[in-house]
């Protein structure tokens, strides 16, 4: 118990700035002192001590203005930041090292018994007031902006945001890789390949390096297939780009 107290007290230290001595935290961290009223309520839920645990929980609701449910399952090295309006929902399940800041709800959209509340997976963090609702996952490394709502699930390594919650960013895929190998290949970068910028210019450049890189892989078969054969006409290598090509491209793009 002490030992996880301790390690909950040095996970404050890496991700808050402004916390200076452990005896200031202990004192000072209502995400903490919820955290510790938590594994007490969650203990006594276990061993069927049901309205003893509500009552912890309902005390530790008045004391630090988090309301955590002790069916909730909470993983190590938990931090809810400042704390204010936390909800965490009976069914929610949260990972090790995720993170919390005030108003956050983890809640659900249905009375039907079972599981109803998110599952938040390792390293998970979630914005100022975010609702994160539904039987939902958030894979591992997620992001959830400030007062965005999810309702669906988010990939490994995604950020969300918004009204309803869309991904802005996610962790690179093949494809991905593919178009960035074929925008290096040919001597440029196109203005528009990130997925920061999802427009119909964006859309077409993306079709248009997917296509390519197609085209380019069947055609390196192709010569593969010929030079084996004792074939020699793909020897010629194909005339270089220069990036003062699309020189005006960028300019347009800066516009």
């Amino acid at each position: 118990m002490f030992e996880r107290v301790r390690e909950d007290i040095q996970s404050v230290f890496h991700r808050d700035p402004a916390a200076r001595t452990s005896l200031e935290v202990l004192l000072n961290y209502p995400g903490l002192h919820a955290l510790i009223f938590h594994r007490l309520a969650h203990a006594l839920w276990l061993r069927n001590w049901k309205l003893l645990a509500r009552l912890i929980s309902s005390f530790s609701r008045w004391l630090t203005g988090i309301e955590i449910h002790p069916g909730a399952t909470i993983g190590r090295r938990f931090f809810i930041d400042h704390g204010m309006g936390v909800v965490i929902g009976e069914t929610a399940e949260i990972g090790d090292d995720v993170t919390l800041y005030h108003g956050v709800t983890l809640g659900g959209t249905s009375w039907n018994k079972g599981k109803r509340h998110p599952t938040l997976k390792d390293d998970v963090v979630v914005g100022a007031g975010a609702k994160v609702l539904g039987p939902i996952t958030v894979g591992t490394g997620g992001r959830i902006g400030s007062n965005s709502v999810v309702t669906k699930d988010v990939p490994d390594g995604a950020t969300v945001v918004g009204i309803p919650g869309r991904v802005i960013s996610r962790a690179e895929t093949e494809t991905e890789r593919n178009r960035e190998e074929m925008a290096k290949k040919i001597g440029f970068e196109a203005y528009g390949v990130t997925d920061h910028m999802a427009d119909p210019v964006a859309q077409a450049i993306h079709s248009l390096l997917d296509h390519m890189h197609a085209v380019d892989t069947k055609i390196d078969r192709m010569c593969k297939s010929l030079s084996e054969q004792g074939i020699r006409s793909c020897d010629e290598k194909l005339p270089a780009l220069n990036d003062t090509d699309f020189d005006s491209v960028k300019e347009e793009d800066e516009e």
